[in-house]
């Protein structure tokens, strides 16, 4: 039975859906701000469920030595090593729809906030005064929205901006003019929005690209009397430069709910005219604390009881619905990687994977990590399909993945090449109707052959005499041969030979079959059928 640690607060219903699903679950909501603790525990777990207190570290992932996914409550997962946890094969999911809203709103009610200057004019009438005509806000109608991105939050916000009558200008890179379209936003280039916006709200990721791109730069080319509304990740924007730009009028105001450092307890942006800032409110609603949780709860248990990947940061999703279809090609993938590795001794430069027909349609990327986790499990068996990616990316291995209909007799197959700097080395192969994984070519001869646990693979000239040395040469060391399949390009030409082993081949086998000179290449093969 899996086991799973929640070391942050989650819903007793959330835990339910653990225990309903077979999971083994420990709730010790108070364990993720005891680092010595949580240390020495982490262990014996398969998953971890966490919100934002636990933060899973390269120390804490090196002693979860039987850890294989963290799922995280919320959208940022700022408090994960995601590069360490990738290299540890762990995968990492997190929740990204089950606050959208909750965070959209936010970042209207923040807009609206520091459009009227609510929160001073609140504090002001607190204290007894009367200051009227000191808060003369704008109003929202007919305001130009500059959304610098356009994702699933992004998307709420415009459309309650929308709403309000408000003219939206959006920058996302990603962003079609068709759905643009569909949203009834104007897409523009990030000067564009820049200067022609009298609020700007902020909706993407922290990260190289866009770390503190609301710079001093970025801030001169605004429209004077900007407002900026930032209710996505701390350290989009230049605090110290925004800071500068409210205190010379150039912006308005500025409204903050995520800061460079968190907990914040100081900032540029602190103490400032027309400045709203609140403590990371964004998901602090009661119904979106629930939906993550039990979000959570749901894709931790469907991964650990039937494999399938939802909002994974590090690697493919796989649904629940296709997880059945695509298990027997993943597999497939490892195969046809593993026979490569297995045979490249040299550094790989190239890994390029052809897929056809049927599987073309499939989730190319989840079968892509697998079959490079098959290359390099040869060299370093910890490798999986999280790592596998980052570890080749690491080394400078180039992936090139093409797509095309089908050009032969099998309604899919999968070709597998692995390029090294002296040669060039490719294995293909299918799913029949069993289910069963098979190599239908190697080395550009076709074959139909089944995947065994122990295989000798053999490549030779066609010449007589090549079956009777195989199988006494086994004989004599003790080997015993469950079946063979054979394959030549023509006759007298290059021909390849596998061998099903009860056992794996002794070295002494391996080297009589060298001494032989009949054989180019005499290699032992092991494969997890």
């Amino acid at each position: 039975m899996p086991k799973v640690l929640v070391s942050d607060s989650l819903s007793e219903t959330a835990v339910q859906i653990f225990r309903d699903n077979n999971i083994d679950v420990d709730f010790l909501p108070k364990l993720g701000k005891d680092k010595d603790a949580l240390f020495a525990k982490i262990s014996e777990y398969d998953g971890l469920a966490i919100r934002s207190a636990t933060k899973v570290t390269e120390k804490l992932l090196s002693a979860a030595t039987n850890l294989k996914v963290i799922g995280r409550a919320g959208i940022g997962v700022d408090n994960i090593d995601l590069k360490a946890a990738s290299k540890k094969g762990v995968i990492v999911m997190n929740t990204p729809f089950g606050n959208m809203i909750t965070t959209a709103e936010h970042a209207i009610a923040m807009m609206f906030a520091v459009a009227r200057q609510i929160p001073e004019a609140s504090e002001s009438t607190h204290a007894g005064k009367w200051e009227k005509s000191k808060f003369m806000g704008v109003e929202l109608t007919n305001k130009v929205l500059g959304l610098v991105g356009a994702g699933n939050i992004g998307s709420i916000v415009a459309s309650r901006a929308l709403g309000l009558k408000m003219k939206v200008l959006a920058y996302d890179p990603f962003l079609s003019e068709e759905r643009a379209k569909e949203l009834g936003v104007t897409k523009v280039e990030l000067d564009e929005l820049y200067s022609k916006s009298d609020f700007i709200t902020l909706h993407v990721p922290k990260t190289d690209a866009t770390a503190g791109m609301i710079s001093e730069e970025a801030i001169n080319k605004m429209k004077p009397g900007v407002r900026i509304v930032n209710c996505a990740r701390g350290g989009l924007v230049d605090e110290t430069a925004l800071a500068k730009a409210l205190n010379s009028g150039h912006v308005a105001g500025a409204a903050f709910d995520v800061f460079s450092v968190e907990p914040a307890t100081n900032s540029p942006l602190f103490n400032l005219k027309n400045v709203v800032v609140t403590p990371h409110l964004g998901a602090a609603t009661t119904e979106a604390q629930e939906n993550v949780a039990l979000q959570v709860a749901e894709q931790l248990s469907d991964y650990l009881n039937n494999g399938a990947v939802s909002n994974a940061i590090n690697m493919p999703s796989i649904t629940a619905e296709e997880a059945p279809i695509l298990g027997p090609f993943v597999k497939l993938s490892q195969h046809l990687g593993a026979f490569a590795g297995q045979l490249t001794n040299e550094p790989i430069t190239e890994i390029n994977i052809t897929y056809d027909g049927k599987v073309a349609d499939m989730n190319t990327k989840a079968l892509a990590s697998a079959a490079i986790a098959g290359v390099m499990q040869a060299q370093n068996p910890d490798v999986n399909m999280v790592s596998a990616p980052i570890i080749a990316t690491d080394r400078g291995i180039k992936v090139s993945n093409t797509t095309q209909e089908k050009s032969g007799v099998f309604d899919s197959y999968i070709k597998l090449t692995v390029k090294t700097k002296e040669r060039e080395r490719s294995v293909a192969g299918t799913v029949f109707s069993d289910g069963k994984p098979r190599f239908i070519q190697i080395k550009g001869i076709n074959i139909d052959a089944e995947v065994g646990s122990h295989m000798l693979y053999t490549t030779n000239k066609d010449i007589p005499g090549i079956i009777g040395t195989l199988g006494q040469t086994m004989g004599e060391h003790e080997v015993n041969i469950a079946n063979f399949t054979l394959g030549r390009k023509d006759i007298g030409g290059d021909a390849i030979a596998l061998l099903y082993l009860d056992c794996a081949p002794n070295q002494n086998a391996m080297e009589s079959l060298q001494k032989t000179g009949i054989f180019q290449t005499v290699s032992a093969l092991k494969f997890e059928v």
